[in-house]
Formats: C-alpha cells, structure tokens, sequence
C-alpha cells in the first residue's frame, strides 16, 4: 500500500508538471487557435468580432489564469471542446481511441512474441552463420527510422506493387468489415514490428547468452540433459523476470513510435489527432492527449521500477518512490 501511495503521489505530481509545460508552451507557439474554430470565416471577421471570439473562448486573459481556469475544469472531468471538431474533446479521443489500442496492442504482442522467438533462436545457433545472418539484418532495421522505413513500405506495396492500402483504418463503408481492417493495418503494424523488435531480441540474446554459460547449465550438460531443454526449461525461465520488466519500460517507446507511424499512414488514430491538434492549435484536444500519453508512459514507467523490485528486493529501498 505504500509502494502504491508513493506511485500515485509521484504520477499526479509528474501530470501536474506535464500540463502546465505543454499548456505553456501550447500557448507559446506561433498560429492563431480561431483559425481553428472559425476555419475561413475567420478572414471576415472585424477586430471587434475577433476579440469578441477570443473573450468567449477564454484565450483574452493572462495563462496563469487560462491554466488555472482550465486545470478547475480538468478536475471536474471537463476538458473543454475541441476546437477543430467542435465536439467535446474527449467524445472526438473516443472514436480514435480503438484503432490506436489495436495498432498498438497488436504491435506489443507481436514484438513480445518475437523477440523472445527470434533470441532463443540466436542462442540456439550462437556464433553460427543463421545466427550473424540475424544480427546483421537487426542491426540494419533497428538503424532504420521508424517514418523513414513506413515510406519505404508504401512506396513497395502501395505504389509499386499496389498490393496493400496507403492510409486510413478501413475503406469508405466498411467499418464493420473485419478483412478490410485487418488488410489496412498490416503496413503500420509491419512497420512497427520491423522498427522496433531487434532491440529487445538482441536484449533477450544477450542476457541468455550470459545465462547458458553459467555452472548449472554445465551441470545440467553433464547430467544429459539435452541444450534444448536446458535452454527453454532453466534459461528462458531466469530471464523472463527481467524480460517482462523490460517489457514494461518499452511501452513508452512503442507508443511514440505508434503515433510517428499512424500520422504517415495517416491512420485515424491518437498518434494523428495529436499531430492535427498540434498544427490547428486545439489546445483542449492537446492538453488531454498529452495527458493520456504522459499517463501511460509514467505507468508504464512506475510499473517497470515495481517488478525491478519483485525482481530483486535489494532495490526497493534504492527505487525512486521515498
């Protein structure tokens, strides 16, 4: 219960610090937000009906008190309209929510399963000519930046090959059409996949390869046991505490890629709502993505410090949570 205390305390107080920045600097930014809310009819507007709008928009006074009016909201559950949409911001976040929890728990469990796959395989075959051949490959994808390798693939099987869709979560009409959704999201999750599971293979390698030269993986040798066995039975089963801290602290990383690779795919999903709010200047759309991501990535982050704990007790009084 303290260990949880401590977590909640430390993740309101970091949000806290988050949304001022971001509501800062939002503010900051060069562009005008009524481009947004108003679209062209901005253009015929006089001075008069301009700061008229921007009094009713509450965007006249000083950001201290915008913050603060906006945070006495934001406590209340309200976080404002969205200024492109005009719509409540968070009913517009809920009709883009879906695709990116799938985009994006599509490319977890994917990256879970082949990293683990693609590693034990390594080992298996350490220093042989399959395993360089691995590590050469991941090495070269792994360099590979995540938008740059997403123009690639639809350069190949969009516009080329014309085998795959460029962009959006299902075709016009078909929202309910399971095959036309899945037959969208092979190219982002693709790219997700290939851009982000060499880390972690090349992770699990190296710490089974430490694992298979320990004294009881000897001993097990000079019992019989055969190196399958002793690999997936005693080594895999040392290193999966360590594995799924690791995993934890990588659902920071996948997120931001997530969002790089939904803005190029244009796949209507988190990651390109908060590139449109960023541009069209929606700072209420923007303050709860910011939000919502911050959350998960110091979830995500407080999660990780929990099972380094469990993992070795030595560290829970060296944590950052006192």
């Amino acid at each position: 219960m303290k260990i949880f205390v401590r977590m909640f305390r430390h993740m309101i107080f970091s949000l806290l610090v988050l949304s001022f920045v971001v509501f800062c600097f939002s503010r900051l930014a060069p562009g005008d937000p009524l481009r947004a809310y108003y679209g062209d009819g901005l253009q015929k507007m006089n001075t008069e009906q301009m700061l008229d709008a921007r009094h009713r928009l509450g965007l006249d006074k000083p950001i201290y008190l915008q913050y603060g009016y906006w945070l006495k909201s934001a406590i209340h559950g309200d976080f404002g309209i969205s200024l492109k949409y005009k719509e409540p911001a968070v009913d517009v976040i809920n009709d883009f929510l879906p695709n990116t929890f799938l985009l994006g728990g599509l490319g977890f469990v994917l990256i879970v399963i082949g990293s683990l796959t693609i590693g034990v395989y390594c080992i298996f075959y350490e220093g042989r000519w399959v395993d360089r051949f691995i590590c050469y490959i991941g090495t070269i994808t792994s360099s590979i930046p995540p938008f740059w390798l997403a123009l690639m693939f639809l350069f190949l099987f969009s516009v080329k090959w014309k085998l795959l869709p460029s962009s959006g979560a299902y075709d016009l009409g078909k929202s309910n059409d399971l095959a036309n959704r899945l037959e969208h999201i092979i190219l982002p999750l693709l790219t997700l996949a290939v851009s982000h599971i060499w880390y972690y293979a090349y992770m699990v390698r190296n710490k089974l390869s430490t694992e298979v030269r320990e004294e009881y993986v000897r001993l097990s040798k000079s019992k019989g046991m055969s190196k399958k066995k002793t690999l997936f039975v005693h080594c895999l089963k040392n290193i999966m505490p360590t594995f799924l801290s690791l995993m934890a602290l990588s659902l920071p990383h996948l997120l931001g890629g997530t969002y790089v690779i939904e803005t190029v795919f244009n796949y209507p999903g988190l990651g390109l709502l908060s590139f449109e709010s960023a541009k069209y200047h929606d700072y209420n759309m923007l303050m709860v993505l910011t939000l919502m991501t911050g959350f998960v990535v110091i979830a995500a982050n407080d999660l990780a410090i929990a099972l380094q704990g469990i993992i070795d007790p030595r560290m829970k009084n060296g944590g950052d949570f006192k």
